[in-house]
């Protein structure tokens, strides 16, 4: 897996990226899909694990970190999915000009927070031919209090809104757990696995802003969805996932046009099966590659 550094800008700020390419490099312009991570993700996480499985496959991944994270430029503790639209949209400009990359056949893969996140950013974005979702969110408010038990889900809100009238006095917000907006303890599955996996990238579980969180509960990408269509739709979720509910999937799905799929991992829930060679994650790709490479195979569509 040829891997070449691609870093691009996005609002002014270098964000860091690497394009990781199939072997064969004779074959190219290659078709392409840029993954993007979920909530306190990193490049080296699931995107490069994406890349190492769909490369192989013909196609070339460009992983980035966020604004803000790993070696990327940007304010720390900022974690604002509105802005990281913005991040995907900047991707997908450096893709569709690259020259070893094909700008007709662009797909976006998006885990837990990062499937609101291509959603968001293919809806207005139509140079992206396909979006895959993995363990999406639908409504970021209904998703963060449907982690959180009575007690720590009001302290949050009383903790957001006393934050917003300290930025208007200070201009900062104020810096908390990623744990404390995002709830982990209460999906044994997920904090098992982030605990023993997730802890071992440097920078992951760093602090996020309480502006961050305000931001999260109105994240909506339920109300655009819909704007995809004509263009595919696939959404994968896990049956018992604690951390995003299953009804996420639900709402994303019920909303969005034809054509559309949903592919619910029984017994399976947030995070806990993707390591490389897992039979679910391996099952996974080979979704993911049927129904791109079934995308990309079709004629262009018409909005």
């Amino acid at each position: 897996m040829p891997t070449v550094p691609l870093p691009f800008f996005s609002n002014g700020l270098r964000l860091d990226a690497d394009l990781h390419l199939p072997d064969d490099t004779g074959l190219a312009p290659f078709p392409v899909i840029i993954p993007a991570s979920g909530y306190q993700g990193l490049k080296i996480i699931h995107p490069e694990r994406f890349a190492r499985a769909l490369t192989s496959r013909g196609y070339a991944v460009l992983a980035f970190d966020y604004r803000g994270f790993g070696a990327s430029e940007g304010e720390r503790g900022r974690l604002v999915p509105q802005e990281w639209v913005e991040d995907i949209r900047a991707a997908v400009d450096r893709v569709a000009n690259h020259p070893d990359l094909d700008p007709d056949r662009i797909a976006l893969l998006g885990w837990g927070l990062g499937g609101g996140v291509v959603i968001t950013e293919a809806a207005d974005d139509p140079r992206v031919r396909t979006v895959v979702a993995c363990n999406a969110i639908a409504d970021g408010y209904r998703s963060t209090r449907n982690m959180h038990d009575e007690e720590s889900w009001g302290s949050l809100l009383k903790r957001v809104e006393a934050d917003r009238a300290h930025r208007t006095v200070t201009g900062r917000s104020e810096i908390t757990s990623p744990w404390d907006i995002v709830r982990l303890d209460l999906d044994e599955r997920t904090d098992g696995y982030v605990d023993d996996q997730l802890y071992r990238a440097p920078g992951f579980g760093s602090g996020v802003s309480l502006e961050s969180a305000d931001y999260l509960l109105r994240f909506r990408p339920v109300d655009v969805v819909h704007r995809l269509a004509p263009r595919p739709l696939l959404l994968i979720h896990g049956a018992v996932n604690r951390l995003h509910r299953i009804e996420e999937a639900h709402a994303l799905y019920e909303q969005a046009g034809e054509p559309k799929r949903l592919e619910v991992l029984e017994e399976h829930g947030h995070t806990e099966w993707m390591f490389d060679d897992h039979p679910t994650f391996l099952r996974v790709v080979d979704l993911i590659d049927d129904f791109v490479a079934q995308t990309f195979s079709s004629g262009p569509v018409t909005r």
